[in-house]
C-alpha cells in the first residue's frame, strides 16, 4: 500500500506540475510565444556576440546525427534531453563559414572519450576542415589519447598535441559479434530461420556460436576497405605513408609520448594548459597565470581562452542553399534508423526508426508539390521490414515517374532494406566507408516450448485449418511449414534482385552473384555498380539539381519539417548536444545486447520477413 500511495502521489504531482506549466505557456500569449520562437530561430550572425580573434572549438565527442529527432514533450516536466542539437550539414556549414569569418582566428579539435560521428559522416567534415586550413587559419588538435578514427581528423591539424602520459592507438580495426545460440538453448528458447543469401548473417548470432566462413570473409573485406581509407586519410597530411601506419599496427600497436613525436605522428608533447597557452597566444590574451603546479596543470579559472563552441557557432552560420530566392525546390529528406511497418506523421521524426507509411506520405506530398523539382533521400539505415521497404520504394518510383529526379545520399550505413529503398533512385552517392549492399532476406521464428516446460508452463488450443497456427511461438515449425515460409523468403529475395537489376541497370546473373546478403564498403560498391559516385550530402544535392536541369535557379528545403510546437520545445528546453561516451568492455557488451534487443522489438513486418544487415557490427 505504501508503494501504491508513493507512486500515486508522484503521478499526481507530475500531472499538477504539467498543467501548471501548460497554463503558464498559454498565459504567455501568442505574441510572447512568437517572441520566444523568433529569438531562438534567429540565425543572424550578429545574434552571437563574438570578439575578434576567437577560436572555434570542435569537441570531437559531440554527437552529430544527420537530422534532429522529435523532442519528447515530457522533458518539460520530467527532464531529459534530445539526441543532439547539431546536424551534419550544420556542422559542415559552420566550419565552412568560420573559414571566411574574420572573427575566427583558429580551429581547436578537442579530443574526447569517443568520437561522435560515424566514419562516413566524418568524411563529410574533412573537406570543410581542409577549407579552413586553406584559408590560412591554424588548426590545433589535442587529446590525452588518440584512437584511429579520432586521429584521422586530428591529422589534418597544423599542430597535433599529445599528453606526455598519453598514446596513439594504432593497432588496426577489430569487428566482433555476440553469438547467443548456446545461451538460448540453455534457456529453452528454440530458433528456426529461413533465409536467402550465403552471406546473410543477420540470423547467425541466434543460431551459431561462432562466425561462419562467409561472415568472416565479408567482414574481413569490409574492415580492410575501411582500414585502408583511414590510413590513406591520416597519412597524407602527416607526410607519412600508409605502410608506416601498418607497420606500427603490426609491431607496436600504440605509440607513447615522445615515441609518437619521433615518428612524426604528433608535433608536440604537451599538457592541456600548455595547449591553452598556445591558443591564448593566437587570441592575443597572453600566457596563463602561473599556478606553481609542477605537474603543469593550471587552476580551473585559468584554463580558458576566447572561444566559441561549434554547436553555438553553427546557430549563426547561414545556409546559402536554403536562403536562396527561387520557386524551384530541391527537397532533402532524412531517413534514419531501422525500417518498420506502419506509422503516421507523428512517427516521421521518431528517433531510431523509419516508419514506412510516414516516410511514404512525406514523399507523396513532395511529388504533389509543384515547387519540388528534385528529391535527395538521405539514407542512414541497416534495413528492417521488407514489406515496409517496398512501401517506401513505391513512392521513390512514383517520384521518378512524375519527372522529379531522386538522388540517394548514403550515410554511415545503407544496407539491406536501406539499400532496397535506394536501389531505383536516379543516382546513388556514398562515402568510401559507407556500409552498403547486404541484398538478402531472412525470417526468424522463435519458440518457447522448452522454456515453458522448464518452468511448468504449457500451451494448448484449437484451430480450423492445419496451418492456422503457423506463426505460433509455442512450438517449433514443422518441415512443411518451414518449406512454405522459405518459399515466401525466396519470392521476396527474387523481388529484391528484380529491383536492383532494374534500378542499377545490371545483368541479373551479376546481381545474383554480388548480392547473397553480402555487405560491401562504399568504395567496393562503386566498383560493383551498386552506387554511382563517391561523395557526401552536398554532392547528392548538386547531382539532383543537375538532373532536374535547374542550373542555379533553385533552393534547398529539408524534411521532415518540425511543427511550431517542436520548434518551441527545442528553443524552450535549450538542451546541450549529447557527447559520445566510451565505456568499459563489460558495459559495452551489455549495452550492445540491449541495443540488439531494442532493434528486435522494432521489427514488425506482417510476414516476419526482414532485409537487415548483421545484427550489430562493432568496430574497435
Amino acid at each position: 500500500m505504501r508503494q501504491f500511495l508513493k507512486y500515486t502521489l508522484a503521478s499526481l504531482t507530475g500531472s499538477i506540475l504539467f498543467f501548471l506549466l501548460l497554463g503558464f505557456l498559454v498565459a504567455l500569449g501568442a505574441m510572447g510565444l512568437v517572441g520566444v520562437l523568433m529569438a531562438g530561430f534567429s540565425r543572424d550572425s550578429d545574434s552571437l556576440a563574438l570578439d575578434k580573434d576567437t577560436v572555434l572549438v570542435y569537441d570531437l565527442s559531440t554527437v552529430i546525427p544527420d537530422s534532429i529527432a522529435t523532442v519528447d514533450p515530457s522533458a518539460l516536466v520530467f527532464g531529459g534531453s534530445d539526441p543532439g542539437r547539431l546536424t551534419l550539414r550544420e556542422a559542415v556549414l559552420a566550419l565552412e563559414s568560420a573559414a571566411t569569418d574574420d572573427r575566427i582566428v583558429a580551429l581547436y579539435l578537442k579530443g574526447g572519450s569517443a568520437i561522435g560521428v560515424g566514419l562516413a559522416s566524418q568524411a563529410e567534415l574533412h573537406p570543410a576542415i581542409e577549407a579552413f586550413q586553406a584559408a590560412g587559419k591554424p588548426i590545433l588538435a589535442y587529446d590525452i589519447a588518440w584512437d584511429e578514427q579520432e586521429y584521422a581528423l586530428a591529422a589534418l591539424a597544423d599542430t597535433v598535441y599529445l599528453n606526455p602520459f598519453g598514446d596513439i592507438e594504432m593497432n588496426g580495426l577489430y569487428a566482433e559479434t555476440m553469438y547467443q545460440a548456446e545461451a538460448l538453448e540453455k534457456l529453452g528458447v528454440g530458433v528456426q530461420v529461413t533465409r536467402v543469401g550465403r552471406y546473410k548473417s543477420a540470423v547467425e548470432p541466434l543460431i551459431r556460436s561462432t562466425m561462419s566462413a562467409e561472415e568472416r570473409e565479408q567482414t574481413q573485406r569490409l574492415l580492410w576497405d575501411v582500414w585502408q581509407h583511414l590510413l590513406d586519410t591520416a597519412a597524407a597530411p602527416r607526410d607519412l605513408t600508409p605502410q608506416q601506419f601498418q607497420a606500427v599496427a603490426n609491431r607496436q600497436g600504440f605509440l607513447f609520448g615522445e615515441e609518437a613525436k619521433t615518428q612524426n605522428f604528433v608535433d608536440a608533447i604537451a599538457y592541456e594548459d600548455e595547449v591553452i597557452t598556445a591558443l591564448r597566444g593566437l587570441t592575443g590574451e597572453g600566457p596563463l597565470t602561473d599556478s606553481g603546479d609542477l605537474s603543469g596543470s593550471a587552476s580551473e579559472d585559468d584554463l580558458d581562452f576566447r572561444q566559441v563552441d561549434l554547436v553555438d557557432y553553427a546557430k549563426t552560420a547561414a545556409d546559402p542553399l536554403t536562403s536562396r530566392r527561387s520557386s524551384n525546390q530541391v527537397a532533402l529528406v532524412y531517413a534514419e534508423g531501422a525500417i518498420i511497418d506502419g506509422g503516421d506523421d507523428s512517427d516521421l521524426s521518431q528517433s531510431g526508426v523509419i516508419a514506412a507509411n510516414a516516410l511514404a506520405r512525406q514523399l507523396r506530398q513532395l511529388r504533389q508539390d509543384n515547387e519540388v523539382k528534385a528529391v535527395v533521400l538521405r539514407v542512414n539505415s541497416p534495413g528492417g521490414s521488407a514489406t515496409a521497404s517496398e512501401v517506401i520504394l513505391r513512392e521513390v518510383r512514383l517520384l521518378r515517374e512524375a519527372d522529379k529526379p531522386v538522388v540517394v545520399s548514403m550515410g554511415n550505413v545503407a544496407a539491406s532494406g536501406g539499400y532496397w529503398i535506394a536501389s531505383q533512385a536516379d543516382a546513388i552517392v556514398a562515402q568510401p566507408t559507407t556500409i552498403t549492399g547486404s541484398i538478402g532476406v531472412f525470417g526468424i521464428f522463435l519458440n518457447l516450448e522448452d522454456l515453458g516446460g522448464k518452468v511448468g508452463v504449457n500451451w494448448d488450443g484449437v484451430k480450423t485449418a492445419e496451418l492456422a497456427d503457423i506463426f505460433t511461438s509455442t512450438r517449433p515449425k514443422t518441415e512443411a511449414e518451414l518449406a512454405i515460409l522459405q518459399r515466401t523468403v525466396d519470392a521476396i529475395y527474387d523481388s529484391f534482385l528484380d529491383r536492383v537489376v532494374e534500378g542499377r541497370n545490371l545483368d541479373r546473373a551479376a546481381v545474383a552473384e554480388l548480392a547473397q546478403g553480402r555487405v560491401w564498403s562504399g568504395k567496393a560498391a562503386l566498383d560493383l555498380g551498386l552506387v554511382d559516385e563517391l561523395g557526401g550530402i552536398n554532392t547528392a544535392i548538386v547531382t539532383a539539381a543537375d538532373l532536374a536541369s535547374l542550373e542555379e535557379d533553385w533552393r534547398l528545403k529539408e524534411y521532415p519539417e518540425p511543427d511550431e510546437w517542436q520548434r518551441f520545445l527545442r528553443v524552450f528546453l535549450n538542451t546541450e548536444t549529447t557527447p559520445a561516451i566510451a565505456h568499459d568492455p563489460l558495459t559495452t557488451q551489455v549495452l550492445s545486447f540491449v541495443d540488439d534487443a531494442q532493434l528486435l522489438r522494432t521489427l514488425n513486418d506482417p510476414r516476419g520477413i526482414y532485409a537487415i544487415m548483421p545484427f550489430r557490427l562493432t568496430i574497435k
